[in-house]
């Protein structure tokens, strides 16, 4: 299933395909895929496709995840399979959804199966789960991250789409990052826990893993929402995701502050993803990272692991071998810890909120790696507790601070380990992480997840240019990165989006200093769809900015896939002579990479 949700959605609502065909070739990819390690438990086909078959009485246009196949933690219920949390004694049979399931169905979207987990969803590395570990599908030898072990893995190998996870120390993050996929931690308490097997009920997330972060905003806003069955359930809006910002601020930790373990590919990967965010027009801040390692050690050295005891204390007393060892080892202190240690650590996770809303007063989000390092499933089963605290470095404070986070993919190390970062922000600041993380994204040209599928263009947003701003598509030298995008980033420009011109352009590469292209507009459908970028520029600045563009190059109007009109550079016929068509390449990026090559 290497569609995108967007795509599949809008394939519906056209025509081209219908949801009962998708849900049939997701099962059929699933057993191709064969790992059985992935899923604890299939839906019956049967009853996936009468669902699904239902949904032609309905508004697509009312279904934001119309005949979406998504994948379920197996600590979350979906009524008429069990909830085992991966532990065959602790399995039962929910009557009804989890309330964010209840709404993934409202919305259309039709639940596929149930997936593997870090035991109760302790771990970090998706290896402490009776039923195998997954293939990680990035590189075999990796572990595939946990504890949303399976949801992370189905989402990479193309098996469905989107899934949910769960996220209370980094496990909606940690394997995003190993699986190079989208990873969305959501504020506490908008998406409703009800249903849900609590690993920390005061921290516990749901999270979704996706493709791109679109299609985890859309996700968001299906499941968004109070409900009187959670009582740690808030009333938090969800804002639109909007244009990238002007004057983007990111906090960086301070010089040495950064733990990567000895791992330079990790090191080296990171410095490359600040380097980018700072070509896309963000200010770099640095700031005090100790307070948050000093939070990250109250969770597992603090009150908080007796909430993970709660769960399985009867399983526990009555049959302690029916645990992974592992998971009962870490489990076992809960029952130790006394209400004075409750209260200092409360009394002291209140002091390092306080210090965190002080960091956040001048930042618009921190940017940290995802993880430090990876590792294999030889080296965590040999060293299982120390590589998996190693693994939260950067993700066991997060909910305990009452962060949002945003995992994105980053890179691909030269020893084909993904690298990720993830943006952080206060609590009901999801919105704003997804303006700008789809943007970083969408500059990286990764391929999404392991089936090398392209990124496809930004959507366009339902926010426009500012009012003192006008929208220029720009095709060549100006693009992000190239060598005259600072000229633009001079006139107070910022990326809207990627896109792509309507079928109706050639391309051409130009005899000029630096080199550019000239795209010259011929009849409807008889050119090729050009990669393209939309910049916002300050309406005071954008004739300043026009005037100073050298022939052969002009502004016209250009007509984008969509349908949509926008200033952007053109070439006139005359202008061409013996200039090279380069329309082939899709593009000015391509060509520039191939000539590079030579």
């Amino acid at each position: 299933m290497t569609e995108t949700v967007a795509a599949i959605v809008a394939a519906h609502r056209a025509g081209t395909m219908m949801p009962a065909p998708t849900i049939a070739r997701c099962y059929q990819r699933i057993r191709d895929y064969n790992d059985p390690a992935v899923f604890i438990s299939l839906r019956d086909e049967k009853d996936a496709l009468a669902e699904a078959a239902t949904l032609s009485s309905k508004d697509p246009a009312r279904l934001p995840l119309y005949g979406v196949p998504v994948a379920v933690k197996d600590n979350i219920d979906v009524a008429g399979l069990p909830t085992t949390a991966a532990c065959p004694a602790f399995a039962y049979s929910p009557s009804r959804d989890a309330t964010s399931v209840a709404r993934l169905r409202a919305a259309g979207a039709i639940i596929i199966g149930k997936t593997n987990l870090d035991q109760f969803a302790t771990g970090l590395v998706g290896v402490r789960s009776p039923y195998g570990i997954p293939k990680n599908p990035m590189r075999g030898d990796l572990i595939p991250g946990g504890s949303s072990s399976g949801s992370a893995v189905a989402v990479s190998a193309g098996l469905v789409p989107l899934a949910l996870g769960t996220d209370t120390a980094g496990s909606g993050r940690v394997p995003a990052m190993l699986n190079n996929i989208i990873g969305l931690k959501p504020s506490l308490g908008l998406i409703s826990t009800s249903g849900v097997v609590p690993a920390c009920r005061t921290l516990d997330c749901v999270s979704i893993f996706s493709l791109t972060t679109d299609d985890a905003m859309t996700a968001l806003a299906a499941m968004a929402g109070p409900d009187d069955a959670d009582p740690y359930s808030r009333g938090r809006p969800l804002a639109q995701t909007t244009a990238f910002p002007a004057n983007l601020r990111l906090g960086v930790p301070r010089s040495g502050q950064l733990i990567f373990f000895g791992d330079k590919a990790s090191e080296q990967a990171y410095g490359e993803a600040l380097k980018r965010w700072a070509s896309l027009g963000a200010t770099l801040v640095e700031f005090d990272l100790e307070p948050c390692y000093e939070t990250a050690r109250l969770l597992y050295e603090g009150p908080w692991i007796a909430e993970r005891y709660l769960v399985i204390r009867d399983l526990l007393a009555s049959s302690p071998e029916a645990i992974h060892p592992v998971t009962r080892e870490i489990t076992l202190p809960g029952a130790r810890l006394t209400a004075a240690d409750t209260f200092a650590a409360l009394y002291r996770l209140q002091a390092l909120r306080k210090l965190s809303e002080h960091t956040f007063a001048n930042l618009d989000a921190l940017v940290l790696p995802t993880a430090p390092t990876a590792y294999s499933t030889a080296q965590v089963l040999a060293n299982p507790i120390e590589l998996n605290s190693r693994l939260g470095t950067y993700t066991n404070f997060v909910n305990l601070l009452d962060l949002c986070g945003l995992a994105l993919p980053a890179a691909m190390r030269p020893d084909d380990i993904p690298f990720g970062i993830t943006l952080l922000a206060p609590g009901g600041q999801d919105a704003q992480l997804a303006s700008i993380g789809r943007v970083f994204h969408a500059d990286t040209r990764l391929p999404l997840g392991s089936k090398a599928l392209p990124q496809p263009p930004l959507a366009a947003l339902s926010a426009n240019p500012n009012g003192d701003e006008i929208a220029i598509a720009v095709v060549g030298a100006h693009l992000s990165g190239m060598a005259l995008n600072g000229e633009l980033r001079e006139f107070g420009g910022r990326l809207l989006e990627s896109a792509r011109t309507a079928p109706d352009y050639r391309l051409y590469a130009l005899d000029t200093t630096p080199p550019k292209p000239g795209m010259l507009r011929v009849e409807a459908g008889t050119g090729a769809s050009i990669e393209l970028e939309v910049w916002a520029l300050p309406a005071a600045a954008f004739g300043k900015f026009v005037a100073a563009i050298p022939p052969p190059l002009s502004i016209g109007t250009v007509r984008l896939a969509d349908g949509r009109g926008l200033k952007g550079f053109i070439v006139e016929p005359a202008d061409i002579d013996g200039a090279r068509d380069i329309s082939s390449f899709g593009g000015w990026r391509a060509f520039m990479a191939e000539a590079a090559a030579l």
